[in-house]
């Protein structure tokens, strides 16, 4: 079975299905699309998927985007090791906590990002920063309900929830890793960092960190 992957670097939602392809142990392409080269809106591109993101994975002829749908697909096809849990319950907390990080968690941190690293020093608003702080830390504080006492969202053992949910959750301290002093700083929570820590220990996190991020 051939399995193509593509992604942009950083991006969240394909940093996803990277991580789910290395913990299932699969052999697969990844194909990198650049953003400032416009290759999301190029034709070979768009044949594959006519919205212009990433991630897409070609599966023996078969295009899938939308990343969501690419982990189930994954799943369905190679169920062990499972990265959804092994019962009912579990299955759909992790379904659960990811569909909360692709839409809630995302759009805290996106917030974030866009008056931030997405915009100019020039342009930047510092009480819509703050803002944005003030509702990433309250957004923050139900993840740390989420995790509770256990060492990953998943429970023992990193699962989608995590897949999901690290991400994002580290693309909240590249605002400062870029521009100390524009993040949360020192008012991140302990637990996210210690939460941090365990999963970029992690092979699979370490093999798929984002290229332009080494720099």
């Amino acid at each position: 079975m051939a399995i193509t992957f593509y992604y942009g670097s950083g991006s969240p939602f394909a940093w996803k299905i990277w991580l789910v392809l290395e913990h299932k142990g699969l052999t697969y392409e990844a194909k990198r699309v650049m953003f400032d080269a416009k290759e999301l809106k190029s034709e070979a591109f768009l044949a594959l998927n006519p919205r212009g993101r990433v991630p897409v994975l070609v599966d023996d002829g078969l295009v899938i985007y939308e990343s969501n749908a690419i982990a189930e697909h994954l799943e369905d096809r190679h169920p062990t090791p499972t990265v959804l849990g092994d019962t009912p319950a579990a299955r759909a907390r992790t379904r659960q906590i990811a569909a909360e990080a692709d839409a809630d968690l995302y759009r805290a941190q996106r917030e974030l990002m866009a008056n931030t690293l997405f915009r100019p020093a020039e342009r930047r608003d510092t009480e819509a920063i703050e803002r944005a702080r003030g509702a990433l830390l309250q957004e923050l504080t139900h993840w740390q309900r989420l995790l509770g006492e256990a060492p990953y969202f998943g429970g023992p053992a990193p699962s989608l929830a995590d897949y999901t949910a690290f991400p994002l959750l580290r693309a909240i301290v590249r605002v400062d890793d870029r521009e100390p002093g524009l993040g949360l700083g020192d008012r991140t929570p302990a637990w996210q960092r210690d939460y941090l820590a365990r999963m970029e220990a992690s092979p699979a996190v370490q093999k798929t960190w984002p290229p332009h991020w080494r720099s």
